[in-house]
């Protein structure tokens, strides 16, 4: 049994420890006190819209993610992989992306409220960069009868991925073939798919626009053997005339096994791009970045050799970012 001396005793100890913990407590570092008192660090989550896995935006865009993370104190950056060009820069818009790869075209049209953006119209798209040349290219298998445009007549023919640029190249180029969709059967495929599909047999060509050799393309040559339909003369001029952003451009031979001549090709320009809300400061920070490991980018993908700061101006549809333009004129 306790004694009441000893009640007494109890007491007195407890009181005495609650003194000591009241005392104490504002002298602990990292008490709440002394932590309010410190700068907190912030996390900046980038979010880099890319393309299908199987084309070229995906790789370039996961190095890229791996070089802001290594070299910008506070962000965290990680590559989603999406529909591509059209579908990155909604995107932006609504702000589930931060930065993303697009076609140069399709950053016009969304600018200016043209084609697939006609009447959704987003002025606020503004350009980071340009990388490489993109090129449209066409492909069928080596057995198939299919040696010109005009023979996709009455196939069945994968187009690239609904609302992606692909599509849109694919629907121009077949225009001033004079080819509409009533004329073929119009697959919308991604570039995995369409490279499925082709070597299934389920479709007789796909459009595939990307930086040259594409994943997608050389997975068909290694299994069936592939065929790249070249664009007339006569086909490009008329292509150019319309859509000024289209430049020419040769596929050299062997680019892909058993492709023995160059094919005559367009292309349009890969480009980073942002929204205007972008922070200036960190798109300054991120160009620095970039342009310091650009060997980062070759390792994850051969066209990461033709992005160089020089030429990251160069077709640039629309207007830079205040962070792109800061860094480009060395300020």
């Amino acid at each position: 049994m306790f004694t009441k001396k000893r009640i007494i005793i109890i007491a007195l100890i407890l009181m005495m420890l609650v003194a000591l913990v009241g005392c104490g407590g504002g002298q602990q570092p990292g008490s709440q006190e002394e932590q309010s008192s410190q700068p907190q660090g912030k996390t900046t989550f980038i979010n880099i819209a890319t393309g299908g896995t199987s084309g070229t935006y995906y790789p370039l865009g996961g190095a890229m993610a791996d070089i802001f993370n290594r070299n910008i104190d506070g962000v965290n950056a990680s590559a989603q992989s999406t529909g591509a060009s059209v579908a990155n820069i909604n995107l932006i818009r609504d702000n589930s992306a931060q930065i993303a790869l697009v076609q140069n075209d399709i950053a016009y049209y969304a600018v200016n409220g043209t084609e697939m953006f006609e009447g959704n119209q987003y002025e606020g798209l503004k350009g980071l960069a340009t990388l490489y040349p993109e090129t449209v290219q066409i492909i069928t298998l080596a057995s198939a009868n299919i040696n010109s445009v005009e023979d996709l007549k009455g196939k069945k023919v994968a187009v690239g991925a609904a609302g992606s640029g692909t599509e849109a190249n694919a629907r121009q180029i077949l225009g001033a073939a004079g080819i509409t969709y009533d004329d073929i059967t119009v697959q919308y495929l991604s570039f995995g798919e369409a490279a499925s599909n082709l070597k299934d047999g389920n479709v007789d060509a796909a459009f595939v626009t990307a930086g040259f050799p594409t994943a997608a393309v050389q997975d068909i040559a290694a299994s069936r053997g592939v065929k790249l339909i070249p664009l007339t003369d006569a086909l490009i001029a008329d292509l150019i005339a319309e859509y000024p952003f289209y430049t020419e451009t040769p596929i050299p031979a062997g680019t892909y096994p058993n492709q023995d001549e160059e094919v005559k090709a367009v292309s349009v320009m890969a480009m980073l791009v942002a929204g205007d809300n972008l922070d200036q400061e960190l798109v300054y920070q991120m160009m620095d970045a970039l342009y310091s490991n650009l060997d980062r980018l070759e390792a994850a993908h051969s066209v990461g050799a033709q992005i160089k700061q020089e030429t990251a101006t160069e077709g640039m549809p629309i207007e830079l970012h205040p962070g792109a333009q800061q860094f480009f004129e060395g300020k």
